[in-house]
């Protein structure tokens, strides 16, 4: 786990090292342990190293091939890497690095190495002889790489900031990008809050030679569904459920340093635990956050688990105030404004503590098992499309009531539900996701509310155009989620406030053979009467019923009660500088301010609080 840059095209750059620096620099807590500079003819390449195997100096970045034409630079972990090495016996490793064997499966297999690869990455291959760059992100972009493709260079890094740092970038907001942030509270791929920076998607590759850049889509989502399950007995779905996921287990316990699970308590953390006992030799590591106030603390459910499998447990006991005092720190870490960033943030850094370095966590359960809200929301509004039959100005009506009734973001919602002339998943997804409605976000920034919704082009692609309406209706909100909420939101947080202490976190349920069995098993086998009915069935009696049918709880902070007194003064300085900006309205940012400190209930704190992270970010950043 690493952070890595780069530039192709040095014409005009007094020194492209020095340049280089910079943007390595700005990923040092990224890779605490190495950094290097490859200089070259017509490329320049950084890299930051987080060691995790081969902790000697052999394995650091850039890497060279043996002739010297090609350099690597690489993110992340191949857990495949010994099976690989067997496979290029001619190589002549001197390493016994994951980095190494990447480079050699490369060489053997240009870019059809990417189908052998089970790991998460994002990485680049430099050709000296050709000057051609190669870069590449894994299947479900759990690693980010960012690119800015100019009129003379072209840039790559792990990190916004990076690219920034180059002084090659501008630092001019995305009008589109901020209309996608302000109604789903992140910018989803490949646009991102810089105008001329992009986000390259998950599953895609890129070739840069001369002036021709070239991307190309090497893994989706819809051709990876294996739709044979859904004619497998039940027996035999359960087993393969239990097979993969114990495999995806115990191939990401890889590791030459200390390493340990979150567990929270719940399902998926639990099934982790649990999966993690029964393969490792030695006692598991596990971690919980724990508070005083037991409206926030899942402490007896993650010890009534440590102590089924006998763990190594750690209760890291945190108070809300850690967290407001180390505020501006975990603000300041931020490559791209998050609401829950900070929760994530505190948990890195108290892991990271306890003297871990690699961590798994449970992120992509809920995902795949249909575990949150938005499926049986989802399904039951598709049950009920018979809604449509009715005129639209009754439905508009109707929804109007709603508002007044369910008096909330959810009656916002719903009422925009009922206009809809299908109930299908591209068309009740992307609402039951949004932060902001067009009707709701227009006081706010008129010009945001009149740009067409990215999720919604998202949804549309994958169900109509890429086929994903032929598979069981819950996956389709499986796909919707892994597409969107998922890569764009969770992984995003997870990777740039775990880094932000050099903490890696690695996440089983995102195994793509585990996904693709999932993803094809009909929506009788996993309906969610029960919390995540086909992972609980498939593990048998691994975890107890306690935990299995235990209250759903979310990691949350006392932000409401923080926003109206201690960070009063701090959330009135933002978002009266963000009133200032050109592209939001400076009325509308006060009325929904004075609503939120007058307790309006359709006002809750996220909405406000992404504001000022918004306008934090920005001036942070020097965004225009």
């Amino acid at each position: 786990m690493c952070g890595i840059a780069g530039i192709v095209g040095l014409e005009g750059l007094s020194d492209p090292g020095a340049t280089m620096r910079r943007m390595t620099d700005a990923l040092a807590h990224r890779g605490p342990d190495a950094d290097g500079v490859h200089l070259g003819t017509g490329a320049v390449l950084g890299h930051r190293r987080l060691s995790i195997i081969d902790l000697s100096h052999d394995g650091d970045q850039p890497f060279r091939s043996h002739d010297g034409r090609h350099v690597l630079v690489f993110n992340g972990e191949i857990y495949n890497y010994r099976a690989l090495r067997e496979e290029l016996p001619d190589h002549g490793f001197r390493t016994n690095s994951d980095t190494e064997v990447l480079l050699a499966a490369f060489l053997r297999w240009g870019e059809g190495c990417l189908h052998r690869l089970r790991g998460m990455f994002s990485f680049a291959v430099w050709d000296e002889q050709e000057q051609e760059l190669f870069l590449a992100r894994d299947r479900i972009g759990i690693k980010p790489v960012y690119f800015h493709d100019g009129d003379r260079h072209f840039l790559f890094a792990s990190e916004l900031r990076a690219l920034l740092a180059s002084d090659l970038v501008s630092r001019t907001l995305d009008r589109e990008a901020l209309a996608d942030l302000l109604r789903y509270q992140t910018v989803h791929a490949p646009a991102t809050l810089v105008r001329e920076v992009h986000m390259l998607p998950p599953g895609h590759w890129m070739r840069v030679s001369g002036d021709e850049v070239r991307i190309e889509r090497w893994y989706d989502l819809v051709s990876a569904a294996q739709r044979a399950a859904a004619d497998l007995p039940q027996e035999a779905i359960h087993r393969e459920v239990r097979d993969r996921f114990t495999h995806a287990v115990e191939e990401r316990l890889v590791s030459d340093v200390p390493f340990g699970a979150f567990l929270s308590g719940g399902i998926d953390s639990s099934a982790v635990v649990g999966t993690m006992a029964a393969v490792s030799r030695d006692p598991v590591h596990t971690f919980t956050v724990t508070f005083d106030e037991s409206a926030y603390s899942e402490a007896r459910y993650a010890a009534i688990i440590a102590k089924r499998f006998r763990t190594e447990h750690t209760e890291i006991r945190a108070r809300p105030e850690d967290l407001l005092r180390a505020l501006p720190e975990a603000l300041a870490a931020m490559d791209h404004p998050s609401v829950d960033g900070p929760n994530t943030w505190l948990v890195a850094r108290e892991t990271k503590r306890a003297g871990i370095t690699m961590a798994l966590s449970g992120l992509g359960g809920d995902e795949l098992f249909a575990g949150y809200p938005v499926f049986t929301r989802t399904l039951a509004l598709w049950d009920r499309r018979w809604i449509t039959q009715f005129p639209v100005e009754l439905r508009k009506l109707a929804g109007g009531m709603l508002r007044l009734i369910k008096r909330g973001p959810e009656g916002t919602k719903a009422a925009e539900l009922l206009t809809l002339t299908g109930f299908s998943v591209d068309d009740t997804y992307p609402i039951s996701r949004l932060a902001f409605t067009d009707r709701e976000l227009a006081p706010l920034s008129p010009d945001a509310a009149g740009r067409p919704n990215a999720v919604r082009a998202i949804l549309h692609r994958l169900i109509r155009e890429e086929g994903a309406y032929a598979l069981p209706f819950l996956s389709q909100v499986s796909l919707a989620e892994l597409s969107t909420y998922l890569p764009n939101v969770l992984l995003r947080d997870t990777d740039q406030m775990s880094m932000a202490h050099a903490l890696e976190v690695r996440v089983p349920f995102l195994d793509h053979d585990l996904i693709g069995l999932v993803l094809g098993v009909d929506d009788d086998r996993k309906y969610p009467h029960t919390p995540k009915k086909l992972l609980t069935d498939a593990l048998g009696d691994l975890l107890p019923r306690v935990i299995i049918d235990r209250p759903k709880m979310g990691f949350t902070l006392p932000w409401e009660q923080w926003m109206r007194n201690e960070l009063r003064s701090f959330c009135a300085a933002k978002l009266n500088a963000l009133g200032q900006r050109e592209l939001l309205d400076h009325q509308g940012i006060d009325r929904l301010w004075d609503r939120f400190l007058a307790g309006d209930r359709r006002v809750n704190w996220a909405r406000v609080w992404f504001l000022v992270v918004l306008e934090d970010w920005m001036d942070r950043n020097a965004i225009a």
